[in-house]
C-alpha cells in the first residue's frame, strides 16, 4: 500500500507524465517545430523524471527526497520554456506550465 504522504504528489507526476508527452506530440504537429525544440526537450525529460519520481516514491524509496527535488527542478524548468509559448497562443503549452508548477509544488513539498 502506498504510504497516503506520498499519493497526491505521485497523481501530480502521473498527470504531469501524461501532459508532458501531450504536449511534445502537439508541438511536434505545430507547423514550425524548430523553435519549438526545446520545448519539446524538456516535456520529454520532465516526463520521464516525473515517472521516474513516481516510481522512487511508490516504493517509498531511500532518495524520495532527492529525486523529488530534481523532479522540481525540471518541472519549472519545463514550465518556463511552456510560458513562452503560452503567450504566442499554444493552449497545449499553456495547460503543460500549469501542471507542471503543480508537479513541482508537490514535489517540493516532498523534498522538504
Amino acid at each position: 500500500m502506498i504510504s497516503s504522504k506520498f499519493q497526491s504528489c505521485i497523481e501530480a507526476c502521473l498527470e504531469c507524465v501524461a501532459t508532458c508527452n501531450l504536449c511534445a506530440t502537439a508541438c511536434l504537429n505545430e507547423k514550425d517545430v524548430d523553435h519549438l525544440r526545446k520545448c519539446i526537450q524538456l516535456d520529454l525529460e520532465c516526463a520521464a523524471i516525473c515517472q521516474a519520481a513516481a516510481n522512487v516514491l511508490s516504493l517509498n524509496g531511500q532518495f524520495s527526497a532527492e529525486i523529488c527535488r530534481l523532479c522540481a527542478d525540471i518541472c519549472n524548468a519545463c514550465a518556463e520554456e511552456c510560458e513562452k509559448h503560452a503567450k504566442m497562443g499554444m493552449d497545449h503549452c499553456k495547460e503543460c506550465a500549469e501542471v507542471c508548477r503543480k508537479c513541482a509544488q508537490e514535489c517540493e513539498k516532498m523534498a522538504a
